[in-house]
């Protein structure tokens, strides 16, 4: 069942009901200033970071599930609506929302009215504008009057939501009925003492009223959807003070048959300097200058819409880097659009704000931002840059890292702490995919601090040295990696046998001197241990890149030979010396990472000693076997059905949800790109399709969150919801995807000497063209594809045939057309 369509053409979702399964989200922003819209336009905006700059209120966990936002309340002659049916819930005539790149655009009709608000971050502002157009459609006259509101957050999210007895008592506002462009509020909260910062909540016409007052604007014993101000039809001009601060303008206007009337509503944040705060003598009153400039670059509808068409060529021109052209829609729209925008999402947001994530507990994930670097770099390498260098200065000197770091200050957050022992390997990757994009070497010198510590700083390249050299150094008696507090999949703790509810997983490890191991650690160390060899010869550091062959090849063999269960890998040594994923368990036999990651690092694609197939093709076919469901691979087979304490969280979820069984969308892309690398790309594209949004958008009504994101999880096949997505929009998932759709599937990729061109698709896709920019050249590729299994692409670059599958890189501004055969 559909709650919308696709259009293209305008790169947007079109939402044509507000009765989705689940609320469906945009993000605004991609700067400094950003917000979470639904479409029904709950949500809430902060400047750079969640937790310790939240402009407005958001409840989780709330009934209904999208209580809070920036909400228009309409008074139509006593009739009182919201054009985006949350949260008053009357019946509307029409609804449409649109999400599209950095802007959403919400329209309600009723009665012969149309609302219709577009909301997006301008770029270079710190604010969000809400473009507001009334229309009235009947063929009397109207007299409406709107009622703008939000309602801010006391800045630190965390402390808002849990410190009352002191938070009930603080709030203050400014009003300014009649400011030089307008009406506006000012939310101020603490900034008569330590904050330098403030809100400005303001409209582009003198407004008939305001309220700042919660508690006046709803009314005792009301929710939002039945809002007291609105409902009387004026607005009672309260003051707040302490409690629970808003801000609310109203605006009334009479419209003929057919006449429609524009407002632009701005929610923006302001800081002022230290000897600047003031307007004032006496401290009494804000310096309002910076907010009266933002306010006046948005004073007609006409400045609104040149910043909202500014945004929309900023998205277009990212979106040429990479754009393929083929038979099937779907996998353009996820391709050209949906794919990359996601990418960009997690760049901004890392796992931190979500409607999953509340943007209190967590920063920027050490390994979550260098892998979500593979699918962003291509788009904007110069701040992939910067957060490489952002990245490694939250390393320790042995090579480990903070698990997490602040976006705001950019370091590593105590709480959450290091011993993550796959932390270190995705630097490298993070790195790697940065030089084969852009070919910039000079990173590699830059001096980074450890631990932020300036007296520590050496080199990138150091950096990368150490973390290949912690896994050296931190080997248990397989020669496999020591996991230590858990590798990717965190919710594997090996070293933490907990009986204490509560307890964390991750942060306890009340085991030391287990032994326990991770052969996924290990084919990660394969994988990049191999591109840290090669960077290290590529900078002519031929005896460091030696040693590390040497190493990779030592751990390759160790995998072969204590890593091998007979039909698939395992998965892990636990703190006795047990094997995981092993046949010989009833539960948790197969695991999916170590299937992937293996044959991706190419190991046991050779001939099998024993004369049978490969380890490759029986570890893969083991998985899609076991692990195979309509809706993807599911993370372990059979799930647990008890607690299995020497193995941690994993075994605390229910059998078929998160990773106790469940479709963890983020590792099915290592088996997608596993599958091309044996040569097998109808299998891939098979397991592609599968977890891609836009081929699920059928079953919406069993999926429930967005179409076009990806999903972290999908209900797997022992769940009693199976295919049941959760936790949309920040996951490691948009970037793997996008790495394997677009360099394995079709099979496009940099590297440092070239264009790699190695389309592996299968015959569901047997013609496309992909167009790629890379080091300022364009690439034009067209593939005539049989789908052959095993088939490689013949190359002819110019008119010329070439052996092998890299196309040289040509100078900046040339166009190559590149002609493949597979």
């Amino acid at each position: 069942m559909r709650f919308g369509h696709f259009d293209d053409d305008a790169l947007e979702y079109v939402i044509t009901t507000p009765k989705t399964p689940y609320p469906w989200i945009n993000y605004l922003g991609s700067e400094q200033f950003f917000s979470l819209i639904s479409h029904q336009a709950g949500g809430y905006s902060f400047y750079r970071d969640p937790r310790m700059r939240r402009l407005t209120r958001y409840r989780y966990n709330n009934v209904p599930n999208d209580a809070g936002g920036r909400y228009l309340y309409v008074n139509d002659g006593g009739d009182v609506w919201t054009p985006s049916w949350l949260p008053v819930k009357a019946e509307l005539d029409h609804f449409e929302a649109r999400h599209g790149l950095g802007y959403s655009q919400i329209t309600g009709e009723r009665n012969g009215l149309s609302v219709s608000t577009v909301f997006f971050v301008p770029l270079g502002e710190n604010a969000e504008v809400q473009r507001i157009t009334v229309t009235n459609t009947s063929d009397a006259p109207k007299s409406v009057t709107l009622f703008s509101f939000v309602e801010f957050c006391l800045w630190n999210a965390h402390d808002d939501q849990t410190n009352y007895q002191r938070n009930l008592s603080i709030g203050e506002v400014e009003i300014e009925p009649d400011g030089p462009n307008g009406s506006a509020i000012y939310h101020r909260t603490e900034y008569r003492e330590r904050r330098d910062h403030f809100a400005v909540f303001g409209v582009n016409t003198r407004a008939d009223g305001f309220d700042t007052d919660r508690d006046t604007f709803v009314g005792p014993f009301n929710s939002l959807g039945e809002a007291a101000v609105p409902h009387a039809g004026r607005s009672a001009d309260s003051v707040a003070s302490g409690w629970y601060p808003i801000g609310s303008h109203s605006v009334c206007m009479d419209l003929a048959p057919g006449e429609s009337r524009d407002l632009v509503v701005v929610l923006g944040y302001v800081e002022n300097p230290a000897d600047a705060k003031w307007a004032d003598d006496a401290h009494q009153v804000v310096n309002k200058e910076q907010a009266h400039a933002l306010l006046a670059r948005f004073a007609t509808a006409q400045q609104a819409d040149a910043a909202l068409a500014e945004l929309k060529r900023h998205w277009a021109g990212l979106l040429t880097t990479y754009r393929v052209v083929s038979t099937d829609e779907k996998l353009n729209r996820m391709v050209n659009i949906w794919n990359q925008y996601q990418c960009m999402v997690t760049f901004n947001m890392s796992r931190s704000a979500s409607y999953f994530e509340t943007g209190i507990g967590r920063g920027m994930g050490f390994r979550d931002s260098n892998q979500d670097l593979l699918g962003f770099v291509h788009l904007i390498p110069e701040r992939a840059r910067e957060r490489i260098l952002d990245i490694a200065a939250t390393q320790f000197p042995d090579g480990s890292a903070y698990h997490q770091y602040q976006p705001l200050t950019k370091r590593g957050n105590n709480d959450v702490g290091s011993g993550f022992n796959d932390d270190p390997l995705w630097l490298i990757a993070g790195v790697a995919a940065y030089l084969k994009e852009t070919g910039d070497f000079s990173i590699l010198d830059e001096q980074v601090p450890f631990d932020n510590d300036w007296t520590q700083a050496e080199s990138l390249f150091e950096h990368l040295t150490r973390s290949f050299e912690f896994t050296v150094t931190h080997q248990g008696p397989h020669g496999l990696p020591l996991i230590g507090r858990a590798d990717w999949n965190d919710c594997l703790n090996l070293n933490c046998f907990s009986t204490t509810p509560g307890e964390s997983f991750q942060t306890t490890e009340n085991q030391a001197g287990g032994v326990a191991e991770s052969v996924f650690i290990a084919a990660q160390f394969v994988l990049y241990g191999g591109q840290y060899a090669e960077l290290a010869r590529r900078i002519g550091r031929t005896g460091v890149a030696e040693r590390a062959d040497a190493l990779v090849q030592q751990m390759r063999q160790s995998i072969h030979e204590h890593g091998w269960d007979g039909e698939w890998f395992l998965r892990a040594y636990d703190f006795y010396g047990t094997p995981v994923g092993t046949d010989a368990d009833p539960e948790g036999k197969i695991w999916i990472e170590p299937q992937g990651f293996a044959v991706m690092a190419g190991i046991g694609v050779e001939p099998d000693e024993d004369g049978g197939a490969p380890r490759a093709l029986r570890a893969l076919d083991s998985a899609e076997r076991l692990l195979g469901t309509p809706h993807g691979l599911v993370l372990q087979y059979p799930a647990y059905t008890t607690y299995q304490i020497q193995l941690g969280e994993v075994s605390t979820y229910p059998p078929g949800y998160k990773e106790n069984g469940g479709i963890f969308c983020h590792n099915n892309p290592w088996v997608i790109i596993a599958e091309t690398t044996v040569g097998r790309g109808s299998q891939a594209f098979d397991h592609y399709k599968r977890i891609t949004p836009a081929y699920r958008e059928d079953i919406s009504d069993i999926h429930r969150l967005e179409p076009y994101v990806y999903a972290q999880m999908i209900a797997g096949k022992e769940a009693v919801r199976a295919g049941e997505a959760k936790n949309s929009w920040l996951t490691g998932c948009a970037a793997w995807t996008f790495v394997a759709v677009s360099q394995y599937l079709l099979g496009v990729r940099t590297d440092y000497d070239g264009l790699v061109v190695d389309p592996q698709i299968g015959p569901d896709v047997p013609s496309f063209t992909v167009t790629r920019v890379a080091r300022g050249a364009t690439y034009e590729i067209h593939v005539t594809n049989s789908g052959a299994p095993g088939a490689r692409g013949r190359l002819v670059v110019d008119g010329a045939p070439i052996a092998g599958n890299v196309v040289p890189y040509a100078p900046k501004g040339a166009t190559v057309r590149v002609d493949v055969t597979v």
